[in-house]
């Protein structure tokens, strides 16, 4: 898919949203929502989207609705630094299937980074442990302020 094109409802992540498909829930807010990725690149990768924003991508998303996007990526940056103690973090975001996007509904990627441990392909191999997912959902929202 390009940059440009219509919202589609459907998307996995408004499916998500509406509870039509399981996740690993992290946090959810008015305006935020933060899940596990089912296919991590490390440990703890989650994702945040947006709850009321129809954006594909950062191009389409209005400023205000970005702003408390951004606030509850930081929040949940934070949240997983404290609770699994990584060396680095990660912070991604992709706009178009070109530039590695998977799913069209705007999101910011949250990527624990461990010092000699390789980061995975993105949205590659297979699917993670649900139950583990679970465990690191409990231990990032233990870790929310």
């Amino acid at each position: 898919m390009s940059l440009d094109g219509a919202y589609d409802p459907d998307n996995l992540f408004a499916r998500i949203l509406r509870g039509e498909l399981p996740c690993a829930k992290v946090y959810e807010d008015a305006d935020v929502f933060a899940f596990m990725d089912i296919f991590p690149q490390s440990r703890g990768h989650l994702l945040v989207i947006g709850k009321a924003s129809r954006a594909r991508n950062l191009l389409d998303v209005e400023p205000g609705d970005l702003a408390k996007l951004i606030a509850g990526v930081q929040r949940l940056a934070r949240a997983t630094r404290a609770a699994l103690k990584p060396d680095g973090l990660a912070v991604s975001q992709f706009n178009g299937a070109p530039a590695g996007q998977t799913v069209f509904h705007l999101h910011f990627h949250v990527i624990p980074r461990y010092a000699h441990e390789p980061l995975r392909g993105h949205a590659q191999g297979t699917a993670a442990d649900a139950d583990e997912l679970a465990v690191l959902a409990r231990a990032i929202a233990a870790e929310i302020d």
